[in-house]
């Protein structure tokens, strides 16, 4: 089969051998495929957890049909069209974990279903799980505009937040921000952001911040969040170390959570499938909860879809099709 291997000489599409589900594995054959930061990272020969370098077959998410079944997998049946993530998305047939899938309903292509898994469990975890996100309160996205950004922000809202602000640096991307749940876009590049979000709040900052960007805007987003507020680190696209001031972070009484799927087992992974499906999958299949596709391309154009994504003004999902 075709797919999309990380090589001695960079990313390329390759013949790999097809292969075989163990256990509670399910073989799907893909029809669509969405790219991730994490993605895009190691096309450059980056790892992400256990995944990455030479051999390495890309992808994170895709949606398709269920093909054969290992001996233990229960849940799905053979031809059942699914969406899910793990490891080796982008190919002709992949391998999933039965608890670590979602049905596609009805009303879905195959193209809008690639765009959910990593966004709904990545943000409901966070936003929901981690984040405690309550009807009435303030929550703030660093990094909104992306579609993991643009998910929190609807799972805010979904959930009864009173104010739900966005951040990008992005002028289009921020003028955008309104039709996926935010009340109030911020640029944090502007050195005013903190004092738009403390107005925007009474003065109090905001109960919760979700942050995809933290480096040099950790101490900043402390400052605007309130006293026992809580901030979720998702993310470091704006530096893995800088500056954090500790003093205000103890003033604040502010909870300060780490999270990440990189170091989650298969069994913490499928509670957080579990509770995505427990929780807002009617809203999913309501349409409640979606993402705008940017752009589609075919299979054998997947290295214009990287370009694509590294020249950074896309908003929403960029998908390729098999």
């Amino acid at each position: 089969m075709k797919a999309y291997v990380f090589t001695a000489c960079g990313a390329a599409i390759s013949d790999v051998a097809k292969p075989v589900p163990d256990g509670a594995q399910v073989l799907i054959r893909v029809r669509a495929c969405a790219l991730n930061r994490a993605d895009l990272g190691m096309t450059k020969g980056h790892v992400h957890g256990s995944a990455g370098g030479v051999g390495t077959v890309l992808g994170m998410e895709w949606a398709g049909e269920v093909a054969e079944l290992g001996p233990d997998a229960k849940g799905v049946k053979l031809g059942d069209r699914v969406m899910g993530s793990g490891t080796a998305a982008f190919a002709e047939y992949a391998l999933a974990d039965h608890r670590r899938l979602f049905h596609t309903p009805s009303n879905m292509n195959f193209e809008e279903a690639a765009t959910l898994p990593v966004a709904l469990s990545t943000m409901h975890n966070a936003v929901v799980t981690h984040g405690a996100v309550a009807a009435g309160q303030a929550v703030l996205i660093q990094g909104a505009s992306s579609g993991v950004g643009l998910m929190a922000m609807q799972i805010a809202k979904l959930k009864g937040a009173r104010l739900v602000i966005g951040s990008s640096t992005d002028a289009m991307r921020r003028g955008r921000l309104r039709e996926f749940g935010a009340d109030l876009a911020v640029n944090s590049a502007d050195p005013g952001w903190v004092e738009q979000v403390l107005t925007a709040t009474g003065g109090d900052g905001v109960d919760l911040i979700v942050d995809q960007i933290s480096g040099k805007l950790a101490s900043e987003s402390l400052a605007a969040t309130r006293i026992k507020g809580r901030i979720v680190n998702v993310g470091r696209l704006g530096g893995s170390h800088a500056d954090f001031n500790f003093d205000l972070h103890a003033a604040r009484r502010i909870s300060y959570i780490g999270v990440t799927f990189r170091t989650r087992t298969p069994e913490e992974i499928r509670a957080i499938f579990d509770e995505v499906r427990a929780d807002i999958w009617p809203a999913v299949e309501q349409r409640k909860l979606q993402l705008p596709i940017d752009r589609v391309f075919a299979f054998d154009d997947i290295g214009m879809a990287f370009e694509h994504m590294e020249a950074n003004r896309h908003l929403g999902k960029i998908v390729v099709t098999l």
